[in-house]
C-alpha cells in the first residue's frame, strides 16, 4: 500500500480462492451517496467480479450500503453495476487474456488514492480443492518459521 492510499473494503477470500495472474488498478464510477458510504466503510467484496458489456468493464455484484443522512428519497440502488474506468490498451488486454485462457477478473479491494476511490482488480485463475489444501498447508507452516525465528531473536 503507497502513501495517500485508504483501503477501505478488501476481498481475503480472492487470495485463497483464486491465484492471481495479474493486478490493475480501475477507477470507479459512482454517485455521490456511494462515496460518501464507502467513506464509512459500508461495503462488501463478496461473491463480486468484473465482467464484459460490449468494449466495457462492468462490476457486478459490489454492494454499498445506503448513506443514511441522505435521506430516503436520495438513496442509491445497493449492487447496481458499477462501470470500471481503464484505458482502452488495458481493456483489450484484459479482453484478450479472459476469452483466449479461461481467467475470471476478481476485484481485491477498493481504496481512496487521492481523494478518488479505486479498485485493485486481479486477472485469476481458479483453484481446485486441493491448490487450496496446499496453500493452507505452506501458510502454516511459512507462519510457524516466522515464530521460530521470532523466538530465537
Amino acid at each position: 500500500m503507497a502513501a495517500g492510499e485508504k483501503t477501505i473494503v478488501s476481498n481475503r477470500r480472492a487470495r485463497r480462492d483464486y491465484e492471481i495472474i495479474d493486478t490493475y488498478e480501475a477507477g470507479l464510477v459512482l454517485l455521490g451517496t456511494e462515496v460518501k458510504a464507502l467513506r464509512s466503510g459500508n461495503a462488501n467484496l463478496k461473491d463480486s467480479y468484473a465482467a464484459l458489456k460490449g468494449e466495457e468493464l462492468w462490476l457486478h455484484h459490489l454492494h454499498i450500503g445506503p448513506y443514511p443522512p441522505a435521506g430516503p428519497g436520495n438513496q442509491h440502488e445497493p449492487e447496481r453495476l458499477r462501470k470500471l474506468l481503464l484505458n482502452r490498451r488495458e481493456i483489450d488486454r484484459l479482453i484478450g487474456r479472459v476469452i483466449e485462457k479461461g481467467l475470471a477478473l476478481v476485484p481485491l479491494r477498493i481504496y481512496f488514492k487521492n481523494g478518488r476511490a479505486k479498485l485493485e482488480l486481479a486477472v485469476a485463475r481458479g483453484r481446485k480443492q486441493y491448490d487450496k489444501r496446499e496453500v493452507m498447508k505452506k501458510d502454516a507452516v511459512n507462519r510457524e518459521i516466522a515464530q521460530a525465528l521470532r523466538r530465537r531473536r
